[in-house]
């Protein structure tokens, strides 16, 4: 009998989105403690009495999802952007900060209202958004004033926009030009005249992500790719139009921020998927690299406006994210949730060893390795090949699926995590491999992490497993459809199964960077077919689950219908679970405990 439920292993409170209070003596949030994401707002500081401390609820959604919570810097709202059902087309609204409730700005839920990083003028009386409300293809740069509603277009006509940072004046801010995952280009919009300078005029695939700009308003900060593999922190000057480097690791820098006075600059490296926290005092030169943190990732950096306070969240494999505070210039820190609530000892739970396995062209492909607690000398376990999604994101070491991991452990069960080409954080070459070859080397890749198992005298390849949601989800599906004597069991959670479909029925705007991104659905037809997982249906003979959001708008409910109904019809084991109140992901808790109670079930009964 197992000592502890999976229930436990998944008692997780997730946060999402992070602001202070403009006074700093408060942060808001969403959290979906209440069952549903929520805005809500807590003390900065512990305190000895327990009420005070305590986090504030200020949103009752229970059909919608709040997907961010900003405050604005004239304390009068906070702004949050909510969409019903999981089907992204996001609703603006503010929130009064002392007794909470939605007011909405935007009414059209045909439509996508998002939110940039920092959307608020520096006096709070206007926001810039994104929205396809004029067309359906585009994401327009919007302008609004609060106060009497006027909205204007500051970048639009036939592209991708985001607002990053105002400038401290709040006479312009910068915009971000979205050619493709790995092409950028920023802006310098003038809010009142509308005239936009283009600031990286240049040639290939360069990514530029701006962030805070300089109190004295003479430039900002932003991590860039120009010239390099990776990520580097840089600034760029208005009165030269010159980029200088600031910190150049051979590892992707994927988040910095500076605080409001100026004198401290944060910002975080990516070092084979761990996250490393850097915070330098500008006025003595003097960098801290903090290492008493839990040793994962580290995301959502933003300092307090009041004083030198920077908050972030940071996850473990043996356990979720929390919320941290740390003072930069003390370098104290603490935290402020307790997101897990499952009671079991950290002892119990397994690190991953980070290794790296050779694939058909000579890459190194990382990956990380959890082995099973109390393995006796000799004796051999099932494993599961967990594959991400995105394609272009990264296996990193936290708290992955709400504890699937870890309880996949408990029931002797390994795990082999893969960041195979495609993948983040391993510069923009490697992951450029991707594009226009879904189905094609990361198949391969993936042939040959087996093969790395078949060396490992512990693993049990008879009783191996495939797991992945989304991209992950598609290559669970080429893996059984493709490589088929391998597996005894595998979850696809929304993954694409015909490349045709898929590419037909994506979001509008993705639509004009998806032919350099996966391939056009008439140009690359024979090509998009011969990759996709429906056309190989009958080499199945792996027991799969499918798990589907009905109302999911970037993988569509038909790309499992249509599996699904061929695999039934050829008599093959297969179990389809559909979320009607769900999109491209899990919005609410009993959904996703519902369906990684369900993926975990699976993988047990077919692998133990």
């Amino acid at each position: 009998m197992s000592k502890f439920t999976f229930e436990q292993y998944a008692a997780v409170r997730n946060y999402a989105d992070l602001s202070f209070s403009p006074d700093g003596r408060w942060l808001t949030y969403t959290t979906n403690a209440s069952g549903q994401f929520n805005v809500w707002r807590q003390p900065v500081r512990p305190s000895p009495e327990a009420v005070p401390f305590m986090p504030i609820q200020l949103t009752a959604l229970m059909e919608r999802t709040a997907r961010r919570a900003v405050w604005s810097p004239d304390g009068r709202r906070i702004l949050t952007m909510a969409d019903f059902h999981g089907t992204e087309n996001y609703q603006l609204f503010e929130i009064p900060p002392g007794h909470g409730w939605l007011y909405a700005l935007t009414d059209n839920p045909q439509a996508r209202q998002e939110l940039g990083p920092a959307p608020f003028s520096p006096d709070g009386s206007a926001i810039v958004y994104s929205s396809n409300e004029r067309e359906p293809a585009d994401l327009d740069l919007v302008y609004r004033q609060l106060d009497n509603e006027e909205t204007r277009i500051l970048l639009g006509g036939g592209g991708i926009y985001y607002g990053g940072e105002w400038a401290p004046d709040g006479q312009s801010l910068v915009g971000l030009e979205v050619h493709g995952n790995t092409n950028q280009d920023l802006y310098l919009v003038d809010v009142q005249t509308g005239e936009a300078k283009h600031l990286t005029p240049h040639e290939g695939d360069v990514r530029y992500l701006p962030s805070s700009w300089k109190p004295d308003g003479s430039g900002f900060y932003l991590v860039t790719d120009q010239g390099r593999e990776y990520l580097g922190l840089a600034f760029y000057e208005l009165a030269s139009g010159q980029i200088s480097w600031l910190e150049t690791p051979e590892w992707d820098v994927e988040d910095v921020k500076a605080s409001a006075d100026g004198r401290f600059l944060a910002w975080v490296v990516n070092e084979d998927g761990y996250s490393e926290l850097y915070v330098k005092a500008l006025e003595s030169d003097e960098t801290n690299h903090f290492q008493g943190l839990p040793r994962g990732t580290i995301e959502e950096l933003v300092f307090s406006p009041a004083e030198p306070l920077l908050a972030f969240y940071a996850a473990r494999p043996t356990g979720p994210a929390e919320l941290y505070v740390l003072d930069a210039r003390t370098g104290t820190f603490w935290q402020l949730t307790q997101a897990f609530l499952g009671g079991i000892p950290t002892e119990e739970l397994v690190e991953p060893e980070l290794i790296r396995y050779e694939s058909f062209d000579g890459r190194q492909i990382p990956a990380f390795l959890y082995k099973p607690k109390g393995l006796a000398a000799g004796e051999q376990a099932p494993l599961v090949l967990s594959i991400h999604g995105g394609p272009e994101a990264q296996e990193r070491p936290g708290y992955n699926y709400n504890g699937l991991y870890q309880y996949l452990l408990h029931q002797g069960i390994g795990i082999l995590a893969t960041n195979i080409r495609g993948s983040t954080g391993y510069g923009k070459s490697y992951q450029k491999l991707i594009h226009r070859d879904w189905g094609g080397g990361e198949l391969r890749d993936l042939d040959h992490a087996v093969n790395y198992l078949h060396a490992l005298a512990w693993v049990d390849n008879e009783r191996l497993g495939v797991f992945g949601g989304s991209f992950g989800g598609f290559a669970t599906l080429s893996c059984v459809s493709r490589l088929p004597d391998y597996w005894a069991a595998a979850v696809d959670i929304f993954g694409p199964s015909n490349l045709i479909t898929f590419t037909k029925n994506v979001p509008p705007h993705w639509r004009r960077i998806l032919k350099q991104w996966v391939g056009d659905p008439e140009e690359d037809a024979d090509m998009l077919r011969e990759r996709s997982p429906l056309n190989y249906v009958e080499n199945i003979r792996t027991p799969l689950l499918i798990v589907q959001g009905a109302n999911d708008p970037r993988v569509v409910k038909a790309e499992s219908d249509q599996m699904v109904e061929q695999l039934q019809e050829a008599g093959q084991t297969v179990e389809y679970m559909v979320f009607e109140d769900e999109g491209h992901g899990f919005s609410k808790a009993s959904n996703r405990l519902k369906a990684f109670r369900a993926a975990a079930d699976w993988l047990v009964r077919h692998l133990t």
